[in-house]
């Protein structure tokens, strides 16, 4: 998820704020876990129809009861299309086609790497935000992360080489949401998010009709529908509604560290949930891309120079 709204970048965060950064962390790493349900009954893009439709439906209500009103400027309306191509119908598609080969756990984990992607992305397509050493040594550091992760599993043939990098593909693609996301900056963030659903449901609709034609499936069972449920309301329109009441009270670094906690998250309920095994290798993998997104922010090298 990318942000689009002009917000400090560094404030310190209330027990309130840090609260509601744990539990963002726990219905974003719950959309991998509901959507690895859902796909045991339903195709991947209908998946996401229902993920982008309904959650559209629920952020339109939340919106009209906050008295959000949605741009008349046609102009406005071709950014929030675009918005919504590179940032919910590209990584939306790729992370639940990706999930029919590989596991929930190691979904998340491929996913964290969405902040280094949106910096070499910035750092090609914008003049304002250059590599600097911490930023470039954390890249690296990225990397090597997705490295330990692909590179064993690739040769050993334990999992989904394409599948993970289905995972890195939509990565790829909210990093260039990141850079599209500044032209959006004079816009309020829930009404980006709104219209930006509101899009990406258009867009869905005839995409999955054509290639999946959800009225012919047989109705899923409870457990099916519920994990949509909670994928649409919690884990897109809720989240949308957590992640900019953060971004908003306590900057863009801040929110940032989501990044860091949605695996732990979505790794536990894959083991509680799901039964997924615990694999050292997913692990360590997380560690050095946890590590290179400490890197990036800067906050282990302002520690040592306070210190």
């Amino acid at each position: 998820m990318s942000s689009s709204s002009t917000v400090p970048t560094s404030l310190s965060m209330s027990p309130f704020e840090v609260g509601l950064l744990v539990l963002l962390s726990i219905v974003w790493g719950g959309s991998f876990v509901f959507a690895a349900v859902a796909l045991e009954a339903l195709p991947p893009l209908t998946v996401v129809l229902v993920r982008v439709g309904l959650g559209a439906i629920t952020i339109m209500v939340i919106s009209w009861m906050l008295g959000k009103r949605l741009p008349r400027d046609p102009g406005r309306w071709f950014q929030l299309f675009v918005m919504s191509i590179l940032n919910n119908v590209i990584p939306f598609s790729l992370i639940v086609w990706g999930q029919t080969h590989i596991t929930a756990g190691l979904a998340s984990i491929l996913n964290g790497t969405t902040p280094i992607f949106a910096l070499l992305v910035a750092h090609v397509l914008t003049a304002d935000e250059r590599l600097s050493v911490n930023k470039t040594v954390g890249v690296v550091l990225g990397f090597l992360g997705v490295a330990v992760l692909v590179g064993p599993a690739a040769v050993a043939g334990e999992t989904s080489i394409i599948g993970q990098f289905a995972i890195l593909g939509a990565a790829c693609s909210y990093g260039f949401a990141a850079t599209w996301g500044k032209r959006l900056s004079g816009m309020d963030p829930m009404v980006v998010a709104t219209g930006q659903l509101i899009c990406s449901t258009v867009i869905m609709i005839p995409v999955a009709g054509l290639l999946e034609r959800p009225w012919m499936l047989n109705m899923p069972g409870g457990e099916v529908i519920a994990s949509l449920i909670g994928l649409a309301v919690f884990s897109t329109a809720l989240a949308y509604i957590m992640f900019f009441r953060i971004l908003k009270g306590a900057g863009a670094i801040n929110v940032s560290l989501v990044t860091l906690l949605i695996p732990v998250s979505a790794i536990a309920m894959g083991i509680f949930w799901l039964g997924e095994p615990v694999v050292l290798r997913q692990i360590a993998g997380a560690v050095v891309i946890g590590l290179a997104l400490l890197v990036v922010d800067g906050r282990l090298f302002r520690g040592r120079v306070q210190s």
